[in-house]
């Protein structure tokens, strides 16, 4: 049975290569699942449709770790993917894999192959660029924490169906939600990423030194500042008054949002259409909350999702059509439609703009609120992103310590100190081992 299924495999094989002819093939290895896999595929098939010289094969590997670790196999293997998914938080570890990684804006460069920075929006290109504005992988699904209310359950409450926009505004609502019969009134997913790396962005206040670890390794966390230890003990305190239920470390709370269990979400912005499409209730998409006595909020967000890293040691005829596929991925039709059909933000300054001018925004209300709330001010060193080495392992430390706040095991400055002593040694421990 294996020999004829070997026999079988091989026969299609050669009939493959002979109908491909001379095209150059691609990898693509990412970690896009369900609908949005479907979605990378298409991708590939548009791009391999609209020419005729390169084929881009579109190959999931696994969650992000998964594939990262597979990725970095391969390299040492001598057969890594030209092209690699890797989360935003595995940023400074692919800049750390030297000799493993090609920048692009070097790769299109040397390709004379259109590209400025410029062109992408800001506070996504920020994440992916070097001190120097050069961009070091390609931005491709972006998204940022935004904040859901369902109108519904907030006119039964009394209230007129507006989102809070401040958190002392948002203790009020929560207060009425929970009087009037509301079971979990505010959840989170995503509790790190929302509630330190972005509380820190929108506030306009520094996660680690080094502009958040963007100009150099040498870095330690700033998250028990004042302001971040009251706000932790904040959600502390409205999981004791029963105004906030913890949900889990991912997109748990989402789920609990569009079934009618919490009225008042945090979660990304990419939760949109899974939450248009289960929600049977009225329900707003809107800025994040801030505390309107923190000088400078609301600042601008950051992003979450991941890029396209180019991996080393390939021939240069893949190289370029590397290239051409990046170009093709940043065109704006790809865009625009990328962003209507998964709720993503659009990369480029001029998708966002087409999609504004054909009315999209007011046909689907909100969907323009990640984008606004990215570029809601020029980002700051605080704002633009971050870059902490091993930060998989750091944001699961800050994950455990905000756990036991919230469960009243732990007092928010006593958690946040641990969160920044022990994040502070895997820091340490990625920079010596990082040297030049």
């Amino acid at each position: 049975m294996r020999t004829k299924i070997r026999v079988g495999v091989l026969a299609g094989a050669v009939l493959l290569s002979g109908t491909a002819g001379a095209q150059t093939e691609i990898q693509w290895w990412h970690s896009m699942q369900g609908a949005l896999n479907d979605k990378v595929n298409e991708l590939a098939n548009g791009f391999n449709a609209s020419q005729k010289e390169y084929k881009v094969v579109a190959i999931f590997k696994g969650q992000y770790p998964e594939s990262m670790t597979a990725a970095i196999a391969a390299f040492r293997a001598g057969n890594a993917p030209h092209i690699l998914q890797v989360f935003e938080v595995g940023t400074a570890t692919m800049m750390s894999a030297k000799g493993a990684i090609k920048p692009v804006y070097e790769l299109m460069k040397e390709a004379g192959e259109p590209f400025d920075a410029k062109n992408y929006l800001p506070a996504v290109a920020g994440y992916y660029t070097d001190s120097k504005g050069n961009m070091l992988s390609l931005p491709f699904n972006s998204s940022t924490p935004v904040f859901y209310v369902n109108k519904d359950a907030l006119k039964k409450a009394g209230l007129d169906g507006t989102a809070p926009k401040t958190w002392k505004e948002f203790a009020v609502v929560a207060g009425k939600l929970k009087a009037a019969g509301q079971q979990c009134v505010y959840s989170t997913g995503w509790p790190a990423w929302v509630h330190v790396e972005n509380f820190s962005a929108w506030h306009n206040l520094p996660i680690g030194t080094r502009e958040n670890g963007i100009a150099g390794t040498d870095t330690e966390f700033k998250i028990n500042s004042p302001q971040h230890v009251r706000h932790v003990q904040m959600l502390a305190d409205f999981a004791k008054k029963g105004l906030f239920t913890y949900s889990g470390r991912k997109n748990e709370a989402e789920a609990r949002f569009f079934s009618g269990e919490c009225a008042m979400l945090t979660s990304s912005s990419g939760a949109q259409a899974n939450i248009r499409r289960n929600a049977k209730f009225d329900f707003s998409v809107n800025f994040l909350p801030y505390h309107d006595d923190i000088k400078g909020a609301p600042q601008n967000s950051i992003i979450g999702g991941a890029s396209l890293w180019v991996m080393t040691g390939k021939k240069p005829a893949e190289y370029r059509g590397v290239t051409k596929f990046f170009s093709y991925l940043s065109s704006t039709s790809v865009q625009v439609d990328w962003h209507k059909s998964t709720g993503y933000v659009p990369i480029t300054n001029a998708a966002y703009e087409v999609t504004k001018k054909d009315g999209y925004y007011e046909k689907v209300p909100g969907a323009d609120i990640a984008v606004r709330q990215l570029a809601n001010k020029a980002p700051t060193p605080n704002s633009k992103g971050l870059r902490f080495g091993n930060y998989v392992q750091g944001r699961e430390v800050i994950e455990e310590e905000m756990e036991g706040v919230f469960a009243g095991k732990k007092d928010a400055k006593a958690a946040m100190d641990a969160a920044v002593r022990r994040g502070n040694e895997i820091l340490k421990k990625f920079q010596a081992a990082n040297k030049s």
